[in-house]
C-alpha cells in the first residue's frame, strides 16, 4: 500500500467523494480507471517529448503512478491539537489501513483513499494525549470505517469478515478497558 505525500494527491482523492462516515471519521476514496491511464499512456507516448511539451489530458493518474491502493491520513489541528495525539491517530489509520489492504483491492485495485478526522475526542473522557482508552476507541471506529468501506462498495463481503471485525473491535476495546496485569515474578538466577 503507498501513502499519499503530496497536496494535490489529497486534493484528488477527497474530489473523488466520501464512501463511509463514523462519529469522528470519514473516508474518501477516488478510483483511477485503468482505461484511462492506458489511453493517456497511449497518447503521451505518440506526443512530442521535450521541455514544455505535456500530455493534453492529464488526469489524476498523472498523480498515482504507482499501480495499486494509495492511503492517506488527515488529522487537523483543530481536532486533535497535541502532536503526540495527531501522531497516535495517525498510526493507528495506517495501521488498520494496512490490515484492509486485500478487501480494498478487491473493491477498487487501482484507487487513493483518505481518512480524514472531522471531529475531535472528547478531552473529559481521554485526558491523556496518548491513552490506551484513546487507542482502542480509535481502533475501533477505524475498523467500523473501513468495514462500512468495503461492504457498501463490494456488495458481497462475506459475512464471516464482517462478524470478525466487529469481534476484533469488542476484543481491542475489552483489552484496552481491563486494569493492567501487574508482571509475573521472574525467580531470581542461583
Amino acid at each position: 500500500m503507498q501513502r499519499l505525500k503530496t497536496r494535490p494527491q489529497f486534493q484528488a482523492a477527497m474530489a473523488g467523494g466520501t464512501v463511509s462516515r463514523t462519529a469522528h471519521f470519514a473516508l474518501h476514496r477516488l478510483v483511477l480507471g485503468a482505461e484511462s491511464s492506458v489511453a493517456a499512456a497511449d497518447s503521451a507516448s505518440a506526443a512530442p517529448t521535450g521541455p514544455g511539451s505535456l500530455p493534453s489530458t492529464q488526469g489524476p493518474q498523472a498523480l498515482f503512478a504507482v499501480q495499486g491502493v494509495w492511503l492517506g491520513a488527515m488529522v487537523p489541528k483543530r481536532w486533535a491539537r497535541r502532536a503526540v495525539t495527531r501522531n497516535t491517530i495517525k498510526r493507528q489509520i495506517y495501521t488498520v489501513g494496512d490490515t484492509f489492504e486485500a478487501r480494498l483491492e478487491q473493491v477498487a485495485p487501482q484507487s487513493a483513499h483518505v481518512v480524514r478526522l472531522r471531529s475531535g475526542f472528547d478531552r473529559k473522557q481521554f485526558v491523556s494525549a496518548t491513552s490506551d482508552q484513546l487507542k482502542a476507541a480509535v481502533r475501533a471506529e477505524l475498523l467500523q470505517l473501513f468495514g462500512y468501506a468495503t461492504r457498501r462498495a463490494g456488495g458481497s463481503a462475506p459475512a464471516a469478515s464482517a462478524a470478525v471485525t466487529a469481534a476484533d473491535a469488542t476484543t481491542v476495546t475489552a483489552a484496552a478497558m481491563a486494569p493492567p496485569q501487574p508482571p509475573a515474578e521472574v525467580p531470581a538466577p542461583c
